[in-house]
């Protein structure tokens, strides 16, 4: 859906994305993460043709990008930077112009797919208020039905749950799980690492404009040898394995083992009470710890 080979774009002296390589699978829920400043936004103006590239290579839906963007953008939807809109007119009458100004949309049907796409995000009982006195809230949901007026195969957002409250976030995590359960690729970016983790099966990490990490979430999540075991009885629960916990934080061990279920067995027969045992997991925030170097506010002396 979205292959990019050695993208970079310099702005002067400073290099804003440096050889990225993304590859984004159809089908995918994509999750880009990065501080602010990483590079994302200007990444993600790239792949739409807003921007061009100082060199690399960017295909979308199999086509070269900024050459064939005009083939590619009737089965795209984007929202990049927040939602765009005439803030004297209301969500509707907005939606109508997106939807006449855009590629391949026929008069017959347009208040049709505006309706559908106010109703998907939660806005179906809009009124004639001007999209100016709409929270930002409403304006994200407003940004999102534009994107999807056109049914389209992918999706590329730039931080689409900005200003929803944690229902709102919820019901538009929901919406693009749906969305994409019904064929549309989605690629997202973000720096909320808990959005990303709940929603997305493909993750990427933007540092300093450099891509240090790109897997699948499962696979980046895999196990990591050990296991966590709840007990009351930590001391004979150690003193049983004999060298193999790593650490005890109150009634939880951490546990040098392969198999949660053979561990639970033989504490179990050796008179050890369970309450709990899993196996433990690297958190997606830990992963990125990992791969990344700095902080987005951090200041240092040169």
């Amino acid at each position: 859906m979205i292959v990019t080979r050695g993208l970079t774009k310099t702005y002067g002296r400073v290099t804003a994305v440096d050889g990225v390589g993304l590859d984004v699978h159809a089908g995918d829920r994509y999750g880009l993460l990065g501080p602010n400043g990483s590079g994302k936004t200007t990444l993600v103006r790239m792949l739409l043709g807003l921007v061009f590239a100082t060199r690399g290579e960017i295909e979308v839906l199999g086509l070269p990008v900024p050459r064939r963007v005009r083939d590619v953008l009737p089965s795209v939807g984007a929202m990049v930077e927040g939602p765009g809109a005439y803030p004297h007119l209301s969500g509707r009458a907005n939606l109508t112009l997106f939807d006449a100004a855009g590629p391949g949309g026929g008069r017959r049907d347009r208040r049709r797919r505006v309706d559908e796409a106010l109703d998907r995000v939660g806005l179906a009982g809009i009124d004639r208020r001007p999209v100016r006195a709409y929270s930002l809230g409403m304006r994200q949901r407003l940004g999102l039905a534009a994107a999807l007026l056109r049914r389209p195969r992918l999706l590329i957002l730039d931080e689409p749950t900005n200003g929803l409250d944690p229902r709102g976030i919820r019901e538009i995590r929901d919406l693009l799980t749906e969305l994409n359960t019904d064929g549309t690729t989605v690629f997202l970016s973000s720096h909320l690492l808990g959005e990303i983790e709940a929603l997305c099966t493909r993750v990427g990490v933007m540092d300093r404009g450099r891509l240090v990490l790109q897997d699948d979430l499962a696979t980046l999540r895999a196990p990591t040898g050990r296991v966590l075991v709840g007990t009351p009885d930590t001391d004979r629960a150690v003193a049983l394995l004999d060298g193999r916990v790593e650490r005890s934080d109150g009634g939880t061990l951490t546990v040098r083992h392969p198999d949660p279920a053979a561990l639970n067995a033989e504490l179990v027969a050796a008179g050890v009470r369970v309450s709990a045992v899993a196996a433990e997991r690297r958190s997606l925030e830990q992963v990125v710890l990992d791969a990344t170097t700095t902080s987005a506010d951090r200041v240092e002396a040169a």
